[in-house]
Formats: structure tokens, C-alpha cells, sequence
């Protein structure tokens, strides 16, 4: 596939998943408690997206671009999702690269084997873990570690949309690369260029993210 190519399905998957957001609902604005623990003027709700098998479909071929434009695949040993959102696209994932599957326990097991990684890790494995929103990167962190203490190797994340809120740079500090499919702040234009939302929406996330509207 050619820049050129890439970048136009790129901005098609963008534009279909912020219109999916805003016309579903899944984009709300008002005061919210995130997974992270932090508080904030918005929520996104990518769950929504593997209802609609079109947009669905789109989103899955561009975590496959974006892990095979950043890691060779004959590198990769395992696709881990993270439930419950994550796991969803990285069943999907792991089937279309025929990638073996794992996934990190929100809770240790309390009976049988007693593991936190179900699936097959075969010690030294690389491991590209897949999520679908990020914010300051905990879900994530907790899973890499997980991954880590059971013999696999992380190095990179992929995700659907970078909050903008100290993920990447978090994950940074344990050695996890992060690739973003887009940014809450990019599909913010997209949908207020489109008139899809008001500049009050626009100015909110942009706060949220610590950035100023120009």
C-alpha cells in the first residue's frame, strides 16, 4: 500500500468512526470518571463500533496497517488484547494476521491454574498489545507487566484513538512504543470542520487534552 493510499483510508476510517461516535451517541459530553481514575468533559465509547459491521471491518484493517507498517510480522509471537473493549478488536486482529491470541485477566484467577494471561505465550514471545482507547496508559501498563512476568516481551501498543493525556509518554518510560490510529484532538477538527459538533464540544476536549484551541 502507498503513502498516498494509507492516508486516504486513514481519513476515510477517521471520519466514519467520528460520525459513528457523534451519531450513536458514544461521544458524550458533560463530567465522567474514566477507567484511569480521572475525571473528564467527555467520553467516548468505542464498544459501539463492532455493532456496525461496515466501520467495524475498516477499523480492524487499520490496526493490521499499523502493526505491520511498525514491527515485522515474522517478529511478532502474539496479539494480547485487553478486555473488555480491547479484546474484542484483538481477536480480530490476531485472526487476520494468524497471530496467536492471549489476553491479561482484569483480576487474578482464583481457582484452577490461577493465571492472569490466558492463552498460549511461549516464553521470549513478542507480544503487540491492542487496546482501543488511551489515556494515561494504566490498563495498558498493568497488562505489559503481566505479559512480562509470564515471559513475553512488549514493546509496542496500538490503539484506536490517543487521548492526549500522558499515555504515550507513560508507556514510553517502560519501553512500550505507542501507535495511535488517530487522536482525540484530530477527530475534534474533523467533526467541528464537518459542523458535526459546537466549538463549546471542540473547546472541551481540547482543554481536556491540555491543549489550547487556535
Amino acid at each position: 500500500m502507498s503513502k498516498g493510499s494509507w492516508a486516504e483510508e486513514r481519513k476515510s476510517i477517521i471520519s466514519n468512526i467520528g460520525k459513528v461516535l457523534v451519531k450513536s451517541g458514544a461521544l458524550k459530553f458533560g463530567t465522567f470518571t474514566l477507567t484511569s481514575g480521572k475525571l473528564s468533559s467527555y467520553y467516548v465509547d468505542l464498544r459501539i463500533v463492532p455493532s456496525i459491521p461496515g466501520v467495524f471491518r475498516e477499523v480492524i484493517h487499520a490496526y493490521v496497517s499499523l502493526i505491520k507498517k511498525s514491527v515485522p510480522l515474522g517478529e511478532i509471537g502474539a496479539i494480547g488484547g485487553i478486555p473488555t473493549a480491547g479484546l474484542t478488536y484483538a481477536t480480530a486482529v490476531s485472526y487476520e494476521l494468524a497471530k496467536p491470541l492471549i489476553y491479561v485477566r482484569k483480576e487474578e484467577r482464583q481457582h484452577g491454574t490461577g493465571k492472569d494471561v490466558e492463552g498460549l505465550l511461549s516464553p521470549g514471545a513478542q507480544v503487540v498489545i491492542i487496546d482501543d482507547v488511551i489515556t494515561t496508559g494504566s490498563s495498558i501498563i498493568s497488562a505489559v507487566n503481566a505479559i512480562r512476568n509470564n515471559g513475553g516481551i512488549v514493546k509496542r501498543a496500538a490503539v484506536l484513538i490517543d487521548r492526549l493525556e500522558g499515555g504515550k509518554e507513560n508507556l514510553a518510560k517502560i519501553g512500550v512504543k505507542l501507535v495511535p490510529l488517530t487522536s482525540i484532538v484530530e477527530i475534534t477538527d474533523f467533526l467541528y470542520g464537518m459542523s458535526i459538533i459546537e466549538d463549546s464540544n471542540r473547546i472541551a476536549i481540547y482543554a481536556q487534552a491540555g491543549l489550547s484551541k487556535s
